[in-house]
């Protein structure tokens, strides 16, 4: 998963656990992109099935520029569904990921989480099915290659006060074989200078932490995070300020502004806008 999927994974989380309640649902889109004419469009929707039980999907197209190969287009999408016992929880998810002709994988996920008023915190597990297309040459034929990805991960929220939220999460992923580029050079072809890479899947770890801010009906948030990536080994560090606000009682929209530091691609500039639509609330 990009960092991209990962961000509306994360996003259709938060709806979950805190802007919704009852039967209401939400239903968004918006771009993302960057400096290295990476290109991301995004659709999400979370649904309240009942009081406690919500119904929610994802899907994205990114656009990314390779280093040895044309621009590769890469699919996402994503369907959970989450039961609230309060005060414990569950949350189960299922999603692809990737290009069929390239690298692609197949997720399952589920979280078993705790949440109070102002505090929570979940145990997440993602086993991720991987396959990888090595290209045909004139020596060699091609063919497919399978492996898969256990990822084990903390994730916690506090509210400090009303207005200021703090988030933490961090997941460490176990491979079934080795991917480093001396053992797997067909992998080199999927490098690009965008954090919208299918490289950015195959991370070894990932850590994350938030700062949220409510100033009236507007939202100020700072993310930063870091993490490894299993092929390379280079670690990349990023910060995004989004900024929230409201276009209706039934509408917000949300500008974001990030920059990655990579040891893989250098630095990069991230940009995105999103608008959210609201029913039931």
């Amino acid at each position: 998963m990009s960092s991209s999927e990962k961000r509306l994974f994360l996003l259709l989380l938060l709806l979950t656990s805190n802007v919704l309640a009852g039967e209401g649902f939400i239903v968004g889109g918006g771009l993302e992109a960057d400096t290295e004419d990476g290109l991301a469009l995004s659709a999400i929707g979370d649904f309240g099935l009942t009081e406690k039980t919500r119904l929610s999907g994802a899907v994205a197209r990114n656009t990314a520029d390779l280093q040895f190969q044309p621009d590769l287009d890469t699919w996402y999408a994503d369907l959970g569904i989450d039961h609230w016992w309060d005060p414990v929880g569950i949350r189960v998810g299922l999603a692809y990921w990737g290009d069929t002709d390239a690298l692609d994988s197949t997720d399952v996920r589920t979280s078993l989480y705790w949440r109070a008023e102002d505090f929570s915190i979940a145990g997440d597990y993602e086993y991720r099915d991987f396959s990888f297309q090595l290209p045909a040459t004139d020596r060699f034929p091609g063919r497919e290659i399978g492996f898969d990805a256990s990822g084990i991960g903390l994730t916690a929220r506090f509210d400090i006060t009303d207005s200021v939220t703090i988030g933490l999460s961090g997941t460490d992923y176990d491979y079934s074989v080795n991917l480093k580029l001396e053992d797997n050079r067909g992998l080199l072809d999927l490098l690009s200078f965008s954090r919208l890479s299918l490289i950015n899947s195959l991370i070894d770890y990932r850590v994350h932490a938030t700062l949220g801010l409510d100033v009236g009906e507007r939202h100020w948030q700072v993310d930063v995070g870091t993490w490894k990536g299993e092929v390379d080994g280079g670690t990349t560090r990023s910060a995004t300020v989004r900024f929230l606000n409201p276009l209706s009682r039934t509408a917000d929209i949300e500008f974001a502004l990030g920059m990655d530091d990579s040891d893989l691609y250098g630095t990069v500039t991230i940009f995105s806008v999103f608008l959210y639509f609201y029913g039931g609330v």
